[in-house]
């Protein structure tokens, strides 16, 4: 009996360092976070809504309270270097901003090496327009959306909100973003220096059209840079350049450079389990509440 015992723990031991080795680390989070109770008063309510014309999907979350008013809308994009990731490994991204009583968008975005520069955009730019169409009926306001993000997905947020020619290349207003929140993103990274930027923005005509500091001006939305000392993969310079190029133009914007956190603290710091790290999720929410 204590030999089938030991056998069945083996076993059992090595299905659970499998689920680990195959599964990644966002996606990882996003468990833990439900076990913790992070999706506590939220709901999805969209999954896999097809948008765009490329294949795209994304996913929908809200509080979980029914109200007759409509709630401010975020759409989240997450990181991954341009080359990974997807909408449901980041669940805890959506539970974590539903929970603060926003409509939360989560789309997928085509990746390298399939893909080059605008391609990311221009399937950012098709969600936004998707989430201006359809926000009300899933209990959103369109006239109230923020853009928010991490890492390569910082840089799509904060792209969109700069660089007006991809919202109105599909027929949006960029005057329908009224705040972006950048967490650990790229915005000042040219020349290339590393695989990833060098592979993501191969072929752009105009290297500079790439870099979201090229598009700082006076009527920029609201911007919150959220970048950490520790962070080894996108330095802090990049929030620190543009905040210096908006400030000088006249454009409102905050950085928070957070002690001691690298890279992905600063995400994990959304997720119930990693909330004690730093109060990311609480200072962008607000962050957003007050833009409009």
């Amino acid at each position: 009996m204590r030999v089938f015992v030991l056998g069945v723990l083996a076993i059992a031991i090595v299905g659970f360092g499998l689920f680990l080795a195959f599964t990644s680390p966002p996606k990882l989070l996003s468990l833990l976070d439900r076990a913790a109770g992070g999706g506590n008063g939220t709901v999805k309510v969209g999954t896999g809504i097809g948008f765009g014309d490329q294949g795209q999907t994304l996913d929908v979350w809200a509080p979980a309270e029914a109200t007759d008013d409509l709630r401010p809308v975020v759409i989240f994009w997450y990181g991954g270097g341009w080359v990974k990731g997807d909408r449901d490994a980041y669940a805890f991204a959506g539970r974590a901003l539903a929970s603060e009583g926003f409509l939360v968008v989560v789309p997928d975005y085509r990746k390298v090496p399939g893909v080059r520069f605008p391609s990311f955009l221009q399937d950012g730019a098709d969600a936004v327009r998707w989430t201006r169409d359809n926000a009300r009926r899933f209990g959103g306001d369109p006239d109230r959306i923020s853009f928010s993000g991490h890492s390569a997905g910082a840089y799509i947020a904060v792209m969109l909100a700069l660089d007006e020619r991809w919202l109105r290349a599909v027929d949006v207003d960029p005057e329908i973003v009224d705040s972006a929140v950048g967490l650990s993103g790229p915005y000042d990274f040219y020349p290339f220096d590393t695989k990833r930027s060098i592979d993501a923005m191969h072929g752009a005509p105009d290297p500079l059209l790439t870099q979201p500091i090229s598009f700082a001006r006076a009527d920029a939305p609201p911007l919150l840079l959220i970048t950490s000392t520790e962070d080894e993969t996108v330095r802090p310079r990049n929030a620190i350049n543009l905040a210096a190029m908006l400030e000088e133009a006249g454009a409102p914007v905050t950085v928070i450079n957070y002690e001691g956190l690298d890279h992905e603290d600063v995400v994990m710091a959304l997720s119930s389990p990693y909330r004690g790290k730093a109060p990311v999720l609480q200072q962008s929410a607000q962050f957003m509440r007050a833009a409009r």
